[in-house]
């Protein structure tokens, strides 16, 4: 194999991989910027926000050293280049705290939304502390070595380390799913939140989930090229982007689902004012009156991402009552009667349109 070739498969890949996560980590600058200014969380999550720009603003800061080491320093220096640059060791310990952090913020998540279940928690947060315990051990004994063909010593403690992660993302994920999808309560509002904060888990963890089986895939079919590498560097900023988001998105979520309003609208009329008014009996007789009461409900359901939607379901109830007046004093009876209708033959003739 040449020497341009082994290159294009390590320190090329690598430097991809620099690339790509510095483009993410402008994405997550302009997140946490935005998280500061439109936010209105308490100091922990602030304060946890600024804990993973920390890291994550490190960990940029020494893949940029290690590349700049091996393409710039160490140029056309095959020697050097077969040495361990310490940087590339240490950003291992800084990916483990973002890592470390956003997992563990998904896990209180889970704790609250199952009402404290110790089975389901306790499932996610040993993952999560056996991955951070793997990043600590991978990189206390990698900083005792010097080349590459030492550090494949390392290579199955590695691989744990990327099993680790993909394992946990994706019980993480499942767990969120799940809870909320039991959560659901019928109602139209709280079905739209629930709805949209499961699009948004999976898309989230999804980024992390398939970047840690990326990695733990190439480091198991191409351990000797640096194609894991360029899946590693990203995984701190899919995390922290993925945080960020998490945070951002409360407020849409929520204006989704007050999106959804309800107004009701009551109509009542009487048929008092359309009887005849010219009306003979003979016999003492009640008159009856009948009331008739529409109940309209309308319900508007607002999609604020696509548009204003709406739509709207009319259901009518017609009660009748009917009215007792006061007796009429009864009259002479005269020998032949005679007597005209005060009332419609029929409850199925149409109400003038004055009463609507």
């Amino acid at each position: 194999m040449s020497a341009s070739h082994a290159l294009d498969k390590t320190l090329g890949v690598g430097f991809i991989g620099v690339v790509v996560a510095a483009g993410l980590y402008g994405v997550s600058c302009v997140q946490a910027w935005w998280y500061y200014t439109h936010q209105k969380d308490g100091w922990p999550l602030k304060l946890l926000v600024g804990a993973v720009m920390a890291f994550d603003t490190i960990h940029q800061a020494l893949i940029s050293h290690t590349l700049y080491t091996y393409l710039v320093t160490n140029y056309n220096n095959e020697e050097e280049l077969g040495l361990i640059v310490w940087s590339l060791l240490v950003e291992v310990l800084f990916n483990g705290f973002t890592a470390l952090l956003v997992q563990s913020f998904l896990t209180v998540r889970i704790w609250r939304l199952s009402s404290g279940n110790k089975w389901l928690t306790g499932g996610a947060a040993i993952l999560v502390l056996g991955e951070f315990g793997c990043v600590i051990a991978y990189v206390a004994m990698s900083l005792r070595l010097r080349t590459f063909v030492e550090l494949a010593e390392l290579k199955a403690l590695s691989i744990t380390v990327n099993a680790l992660a993909a394992a946990g993302d994706v019980v993480i994920a499942t767990t969120l799913i799940w809870l909320l999808r039991s959560s659901r309560t019928g109602f139209h509002r709280s079905n739209t939140m629930i709805r949209k904060l499961i699009l948004f888990s999976v898309e989230t963890c999804a980024l992390t989930s398939l970047c840690a089986i990326a990695s733990l895939v190439s480091i198991v079919c191409a351990g000797q090229t640096f194609i894991y590498i360029l899946f590693f560097f990203c995984m701190g900023r899919l995390y922290a982007n993925s945080l960020l988001a998490t945070l951002n998105a409360r407020k849409m979520i929520r204006g989704a689902a007050d999106g959804v309003h309800t107004t009701s609208e009551n109509l009542s009329l009487s048929l008092r004012e359309f009887q005849p008014k010219s009306t003979t009996l003979s016999m003492a007789s009640k008159r009856p009156n009948i009331s008739i009461k529409i109940d309209t409900t309308q319900e508007f359901n607002r999609d604020l991402e696509a548009g204003e939607k709406s739509t709207a379901s009319h259901s009518a109830a017609v009660r009748f009552a009917l009215c007792s007046p006061p007796p009429v004093p009864a009259q002479p009876a005269p020998q032949s009667v005679r007597s005209k209708a005060s009332f419609p033959h029929s409850l199925s003739s149409p109400l003038p349109a004055s009463a609507f």
